[in-house]
Order: structure tokens, then sequence, then C-alpha cells
């Protein structure tokens, strides 16, 4: 047999080489576009997603469709209410926190709001947050306390007792399920301290070869931008003259916080004291 030609191999090296960089580029374009919220769904699809427990971002995707249409006044998004509403007992947290937004984008929603009022109870922080921030929608101030807590420094504990063998350090930004802090129990077990909430860690308290007990602090963990400037905002129409030291103290921030957040916390001050002189014989 003759040998193939030289121009014909070179050519199909070519190909070869092309046809890798495409995949190389539509590979992680697939990735992208299968995961991406925005990607628009069909109602087939959102059907479909919405109960798919074994993929848990299809029914996150299904979720933030729904949002954009109810946002954009679709009432024909009222047929999966139902189905949203039970999402607040769904076992995995990250959809009921989706969930709980998702249900304060209807204010006019009787099913929403009980479904609202039962996640103030969760056992997980991020979740009774979004409960409360959808509930002032309602004009429920219920969830007050929670939106307060978004404004403060909270105290991370330790869930059992051990050694610490490692910790983050201080300064760090982390998001939520960020690990801080591992203790190692009597047993030889690793014990994960996680970020129950994005923020900034502010002081800690604890080394590496120190002993701690259940409840001991292990450090102190700020709330993220985000959360005090969504906290601001609602305190904007439900807070009372007992919020204004912690709302003030953000107005005076200097520029470790965002201009938004001194803006939002002036304007909520505002607000605020507005209110008390309306209320005043």
């Amino acid at each position: 047999m003759g040998q193939e030609p030289v121009a014909t191999r070179r050519s199909r090296s070519i190909l070869l080489l092309l046809a890798l960089a495409f995949l190389f580029i539509f590979v992680p374009f697939l990735t992208w576009y299968l995961t991406w919220f925005g990607r628009p769904l069909t109602d087939r699809q959102i059907e479909r997603y919405l109960n798919d427990d074994e993929k848990p971002r299809h029914i996150q995707h299904a979720l933030s469709q729904i949002a954009d249409r109810i946002m954009r006044g679709d009432s024909s998004v009222r047929r999966w209410y139902p189905k949203i509403a039970s999402l607040a007992e769904h076992p995995r947290p990250e959809i009921r926190v989706m969930a709980a937004w998702v249900m304060g984008q209807d204010n006019r929603s009787e099913e929403f709001h009980r479904a609202l009022k039962r996640l103030l109870a969760d056992t997980v922080p991020m979740v009774r947050r979004n409960a409360a921030l959808g509930l002032i929608r309602f004009g429920d101030e219920s969830g007050r306390s929670e939106i307060q807590q978004m404004l403060r420094s909270e105290p991370i504990r330790a869930p059992e007792e051990g050694e610490v063998t490692a910790s983050i350090s201080v300064g760090e930004d982390v998001r939520t399920d960020t690990l801080l802090v591992r203790i190692r129990r009597s047993d030889g077990r690793d014990v994960d301290v996680r970020a129950p909430w994005p923020g900034r860690v502010e002081r800690l308290l604890v080394a590496s070869g120190m002993r701690v007990r259940a409840g001991d602090p292990l450090l102190q963990l700020a709330p993220e931008s985000q959360q005090v400037y969504e906290a601001l905002r609602a305190l904007y129409f439900i807070g009372r003259a007992e919020d204004l030291p912690e709302i003030e103290r953000y107005a005076r921030a200097g520029s470790e916080w965002p201009d938004a957040v001194r803006e939002q916390a002036r304007r909520t001050a505002q607000a605020i004291r507005q209110r008390m002189t309306q209320h005043t014989p």
C-alpha cells in the first residue's frame, strides 16, 4: 500500500487540533450553560426540575426562573405555588434558603405567608434570615429579631469538646459553609465547624493545640456587606428607636463598608426618626 500524502496527513492533524480546541471551549460552555440559573426553562422543564430531588441545582434553577416570572407579573406560575411552599420542608438547606427567597416575591399569597412563618423556626440561620426578609413584604414583623441579628457580629461556638487542629485567619472573608475551625475529639474523629452565614472573621479566640469544651467561643464572625444592606433595607420599614445605635454605627463606618451600606444606614435612621416624630403626641 502506498504512503498517505504528507498534505493529507497535515490536513487531518489540523482538523484534529481544531476539534480538540472546540471541545476545550464547548465543554466548559456546556457545563456553564447547564448550571446557569439565568438560562430560560420551558414550563415542562420547570415541572421536571422542581421534582428532581436527585439534582438540587435543578430545583434551584426552576425556583430562580419562577422568581423571575413572579417579578414580571406572570400569574401562570401560581400553579407551582403549592410545590414551592412544600419545599420549606425540603431536607437540603440550600433549597429551603432559595424557596424562602422565592416566596418573598409574592406578598399576595397567603400560602407563602404561612410557609415563611414556619421557616422562622428553621435550624439554619440563612433560611431564617431569608424568611424574615420575605415576611417584611407581607407587612409581617415576626422575623424582626432575625433581621436585627443580621447587623451584628456573632460568636461561633464549639459544638463538641476536643483539641483545635486547624483554624482560619483573622480578617478572612468567608462564604456559607466555609471551614472555620477543625476540632479533634478524644476518639480521633474530626469535627468541622463551618460558617453558618457569609461574613468576615473579626476575632479568632483559639489556636491550634488548644482544648475547647462544647459551647466555648471559637471566633467572632462579622456579617458580610450584602446581609447588612438587606437588613438595613428591612429596618427602613420596621425599625424602631432601639435599633438606631446599631444602624448609626454603619452610617458612621469607614471605608471597610461599601458606600451603599453607609448610605442605606443613613436613610434607614432618617426614616425611623420620621416615624418617631409622627407618633409623638
